[in-house]
């Protein structure tokens, strides 16, 4: 027996060894870890399960016969994040460079398929050069069958990944259909086609960090949602989104023992906007101080600034915040903000995290490029998103809820539970001076006559008090009384129930 637990042992060692200590040097000297570091950061201590450490290949051709490492480039398996049971996979880059084979892809179906059996979060740590091309069509099998996965996965299980090396190609796909994905500065990069690729048929000269690195998927295209510094920072970050999210779609998020109290004032509060309708406030200072702690886990912090999307927590339990921002584009709604929040607004109903709204709307961005855009069916995915939504839904107007932004804005109409405005508030078709010049544009050649009117409408509708009378705003409330408001609002919404009309799923205007 004793030879035979030494040949486990020697097999276990090689497998551990991935590609060799020379590839793992290399590995290091980028400034990376490797597949097996980056689990004993991301998981508790003395928690992870390997599965499958013994696969390899099947491939024949092209001298693969003679090359074959034991887990064959990913590591797979389940451990937990603090207490709570994750599975993960995690692709060494030192084995073929991470290239995704049949045999690769069949250890990371094992793993999502037991996350929907187990209701359990499926992470993927993404370092893949791409599919194995000594595979052929094998490899790109392999990728489908992944994306069938991430496709049946969706809404059931929180599905994380954090690209933590090259991702090209088709392997962009799967991280692309999860629910969040992370990047490392520097070091991770996706993109359909390379740079080389990129040069031959557009002639365009880019380097593969401006065509798909952290930065530009952070703050251009909004196809990543963090950009972390190091794997360190990333993986720890990963470990505290984590404890805002549900195991699956049928709990409710974890609530944590909370020492700030809820009915805690912030008279802070009473002066943070401005007597200038027109001069800006950060929307993050109202965020701030209302959560539990000041604690706020933004999302996509560097994309679309004039919408703020991210998770914080009132008396320990975990919310979805999205607010408009005024000091960017003075918190107009366009193409980009819209899809961002709308994909987080799905995302938290979908996984049972109450939604707060907080509201500083002048309306749409104007222009050709927003029209040309499909500002129209752009717009209308956050509208969808917000209606379609069923989990307890807070919204406070701070200031402006102009025309069919404030419609949009998670509004009484869209099936709102509590709808707060401060006295601040403004909810209108549009603002005073734009009003005046069409209901009154006879009297466009006469200042004291526009003036007056002006005044008259302001006066009229530059406060919460007519939507109050008609009960679209459940109340209006001092700002420094805004924390406990919620609190009181969450507590009173956590045992709602709200079904929506049976279908097989809804058409969203994608």
């Amino acid at each position: 027996m004793s030879s035979v637990i030494d040949t486990l042992h020697a097999k276990r060692a090689a497998a551990r060894l991935g590609g060799g200590q020379a590839r793992i040097d290399k590995q290091h000297a980028r400034g990376k870890l490797t597949a097996r570091e980056r689990l004993d950061v991301l998981l508790d201590p003395g928690s992870f399960e390997e599965w499958d450490m013994f696969v390899e290949h099947d491939c024949h051709d092209f001298g693969m016969d003679s090359q074959r490492i034991p887990g064959d480039g990913v590591v797979t398996g389940s451990g937990t994040v603090d207490g709570r049971q994750v599975l993960v996979f995690s692709q060494d880059f030192t084995v073929y460079g991470g290239s995704l084979s049949a045999a690769h892809a069949r250890k990371i179906c094992k793993v999502m398929d037991a996350a929907m059996k187990l209701g359990v979060p499926v992470i993927g740590l993404n370092d893949s050069g791409g599919a194995r091309i000594q595979e052929g069509v094998a490899s790109l099998a392999g990728y489908a069958d992944v994306f069938q996965r991430n496709v049946l996965a969706s809404g059931v299980v929180p599905q994380l990944s954090m690209v933590m090396g090259p991702c090209a190609g088709g392997a962009v796909y799967s991280p692309a259909m999860t629910d969040f994905i992370g990047m490392v500065k520097n070091t991770s990069y996706m993109f359909v086609t390379g740079p080389e690729v990129v040069k031959t048929v557009t002639h365009e000269e880019v380097t593969q960090e401006e065509l798909g690195g952290a930065h530009t998927h952070n703050s251009v295209s909004g196809v990543a949602d963090f950009a972390f510094d190091n794997d360190i920072d990333a993986l720890l970050q990963l470990r505290k989104l984590i404890g805002f999210l549900p195991a699956n779609n049928r709990e409710k998020a974890p609530t944590r023992p909370c020492s700030d109290p809820s009915d805690r004032p912030e008279p802070s509060l009473n002066t943070l906007v401005p007597a200038n309708p027109n001069q800006p406030y950060d929307i993050k200072d109202l965020i701030h101080a209302v959560v539990d702690a000041g604690d706020f886990f933004e999302v996509q912090a560097e994309y679309a600034k004039n919408i703020v999307i991210g998770f914080a927590r009132f008396e320990g339990a975990p919310v979805g915040i999205v607010a408009n921002q005024p000091t960017v584009l003075a918190g107009c709604l366009d193409i980009n903000s819209s899809k961002k929040a709308a994909r987080f607004v799905r995302f938290c109903d979908a996984f049972n995290i109450p939604l707060v709204t907080l509201v500083d709307v002048p309306g749409f961005l104007p222009g050709t490029s927003q029209e040309y855009g499909g500002i129209i069916k752009h717009g209308a995915k956050l509208l969808y998103a917000f209606a379609e939504a069923t989990v307890p839904k807070i919204t406070l107007i701070t200031r402006k809820a102009y025309g069919g932004a404030y419609d949009v804005m998670a509004s009484k109409h869209l099936r709102g539970d509590l709808n707060y405005s401060w006295p601040s508030a403004e909810i209108a078709v549009m603002g005073a001076k734009g009003a005046v010049e069409i209901i009154f544009r006879q009297d466009k050649d006469d200042p004291d006559a526009i003036a007056a009117r002006e005044a008259e409408y302001k006066d009229k509708f530059a406060n919460p008090f007519v939507a109050a009378s008609l009960g679209f705003i459940d109340e209006v409330i001092q700002p420094e009384n805004t924390r406990r408001r919620i609190c009181n609002g969450l507590r009173s919404l956590a045992n709602k129930q709200l079904d929506n009309p049976w279908k097989k799923h809804g058409n969203i205007p994608l």
